[in-house]
């Protein structure tokens, strides 16, 4: 399937596996490219050295040539060395969680690096686009990590309309009919998290695995309680104690984090302190949200990697309420095209339509299905009487 974005990119589906923190490495990027979609690597919990060891495993189990990007933190301190690493390492795409500064966007451009910002509002992404951005992601409220409140149904097409750049649609997207309804609404794509997160290739624990899968879509909730900002993820024991237990104790837990963070990035204290200075510029937060920000990474570090159900927090979109497999990347990149094409058929066949099952089938061994016993295109079983006009009030047009 071509759309703006492949053919931007040079990736063979409109798929995107988005950078998500502790469960975006090596392993499920190059799964993720070698299906034909594009992987992005996480960076923001990578020293620069890690970082460029990460890039380099990617490239090397995967085609040469075959694209992918790098998402970054545009706050960061050391944000410009790792552009020029992205610049270095031939990196096909930047993409980042915060709008990046105009300076950083012409220099990765004219490097020949693809820029795709994600954005949360339709203001955001008029300004990354006037600045020279390629594509932005936008997600709608429905996504995990930091989010907003806007519906993607909602959000997607006020982007669409306001920006003559390619936008992929995230957050709520799991499956080829999500495909459709976000290419009808005018996105060139879609970018999935959690659905990725939920694979085979992903390295996330087995038991951090089950804990989504046995979630319903109640059970993924949005809470201010990790750093002060909405923040989408499974509903946990934790969650509830960390919104009982007020702002003292969580400030003394995030400095607790800070400490952590700080010895498993490589960053100094005043590194930490200039990135702590351009995030609270940025958002607009007050000092104790800056310092609550430590806790994020690190709670989803002791869930993602460690596989502490108990101790971290699991961020997820709502979709992670109708997951119930764990395919591998190429089993979900096969299944979501060939369900897109399944509905784009059925869309074209009128009869098709009373069949909601027509066409699609999940599971591992999906496949198109023709039904023998449906009537052949063009055949009516209910003729209109003699004399009936058909162009009369109330006639339906013939399918298109």
């Amino acid at each position: 399937m071509r759309t703006a974005f492949t053919e931007l990119v040079g990736v063979e589906h409109p798929l995107v596996q988005t950078g998500m923190g502790w469960v975006a490495g090596p392993r499920l990027v190059s799964a993720a490219a070698g299906a034909g979609a594009l992987g992005i690597l996480a960076s923001a919990t990578m020293s620069l050295e890690q970082l460029r060891r990460a890039v380099r495993e990617v490239k090397s189990r995967t085609a040469p040539g075959t694209p992918f990007g790098v998402n970054l933190r545009a706050d960061a301190g050391d944000a410009a060395a790792r552009a020029q690493l992205i610049i270095d390492e031939g990196v096909r795409v930047a993409s980042f969680a915060l709008a990046p500064s105009r300076e950083l966007i012409v220099r990765l451009k004219d490097a020949g690096v693809v820029v795709i910002p994600s954005v949360g509002a339709r203001r955001h992404a008029e300004k990354v686009a006037a600045w020279g951005a390629d594509a932005v992601i936008v997600q709608g409220g429905e996504g995990g990590g930091h989010t907003g409140d806007v519906a993607t149904t909602v959000l997607l097409p006020q982007v669409v309309d306001a920006v003559d750049i390619p936008v992929i649609a995230a957050g709520g997207f799991g499956d080829g009919r999500g495909l459709v309804a976000a290419l009808a609404y005018g996105a060139a794509g879609i970018a999935m998290g959690t659905r990725f997160l939920l694979t085979s290739d992903s390295t996330v624990p087995d038991a951090v695995k089950a804990r989504y899968l046995a979630a319903s879509v109640k059970d993924v909730t949005v809470t201010t309680a990790v750093d002060g900002l909405p923040h989408r993820m499974l509903r946990t024991e934790l969650v509830d104690s960390l919104e009982r237990a007020g702002r003292a104790r969580a400030l003394v837990r995030a400095v607790r984090h800070a400490a952590g963070l700080r010895k498993l990035s490589g960053l100094t204290w005043p590194q930490m302190v200039r990135d702590g200075l351009a995030m609270k510029h940025g958002k607009d937060l007050s000092w104790s949200q800056v310092l609550l920000a430590a806790n994020t990474p690190m709670l989803l570090r002791a869930s993602m990697v460690e596989g502490r159900t108990d101790l971290g927090v699991m961020a997820s979109g709502q979709i992670a309420g109708v997951i119930d497999d764990l395919p591998s990347c190429a089993e979900l990149v096969t299944r979501v095209m060939a369900e897109a094409a399944a509905v784009l058929d059925r869309l074209q066949d009128p009869y098709a339509a009373h069949d909601p099952h027509h066409g699609l089938h999940h599971g591992p061994h999906h496949r198109l299905h023709h039904d023998p016993h449906q009537p052949p295109a063009g055949h009516d079983p209910h003729p209109p009487p003699a004399g009936h006009d058909p162009h009369s009030l109330g006639a339906l047009p013939p399918p298109g």
